[in-house]
C-alpha cells in the first residue's frame, strides 16, 4: 500500500476546486455531485485552503451559520498540509494519521492537481483483503 505513487491514485481525477467566495451551500452541492468529501479552495490557481465535510458540519451547521451566505473562505482549513504527485501514498497516509484528517491536497508548484483521501488508499488493499478471505473460505471447505 505505502509503495504506490500518489500520481497513480490521482491519475483519473479532475481536481475539485472553488474560489474562497463560493458559498458553503454551493460547495456542498459540488461535493455531492462529485461524490467527494472535500473541495480545494483557490485564490487564482493557487491552493489557499481546503473545505471538508467536517468543516461544514463543525463550523457551519454546529455554529448555526447560514450555508447559503457563508463563504468557504470563512470556514475552510487554511494552508493545509500537502503532498506532491511523485511521493508515495504512505507519506499521505502518515500526514492523515499525524494530523487527524482524511484529505490531503496534491499540489505541483502550489497549484492543486488532485486530492488523496483515506478512502482512496483502500482500493487495491481492500481487493487484496477480500481475495485473501475468499481463499481462506475455500481452504476451509477443502479441509472439511
Amino acid at each position: 500500500m505505502s509503495n504506490r505513487l500518489i500520481q497513480e491514485v490521482i491519475a483519473k481525477q479532475q481536481p475539485l476546486v472553488a474560489p474562497g467566495s463560493t458559498t458553503v451551500a454551493a460547495a456542498a452541492r459540488m461535493m455531492k455531485r462529485h461524490n467527494v468529501g472535500a473541495v480545494m479552495v483557490t485564490d487564482g490557481d493557487r491552493l489557499v485552503g481546503i473545505c471538508t465535510e467536517r468543516d461544514v458540519l463543525y463550523r457551519v451547521v454546529a455554529e448555526t451559520r447560514n450555508p447559503a451566505t457563508t463563504r468557504i473562505s470563512a470556514v475552510m482549513t487554511p494552508k493545509p498540509r500537502t503532498v506532491k504527485s511523485d511521493m508515495r501514498i504512505g507519506h499521505a497516509l502518515f500526514l492523515m494519521y499525524d494530523g487527524g484528517f482524511r484529505h490531503v491536497p496534491v499540489v505541483e508548484d502550489g497549484k492543486p492537481v488532485g486530492m488523496i483521501s483515506a478512502r482512496d488508499t483502500l482500493g487495491p488493499e481492500l481487493q487484496e483483503f477480500n481475495a485473501e478471505l475468499e481463499q481462506r473460505n475455500h481452504l476451509g471447505e477443502v479441509l472439511r
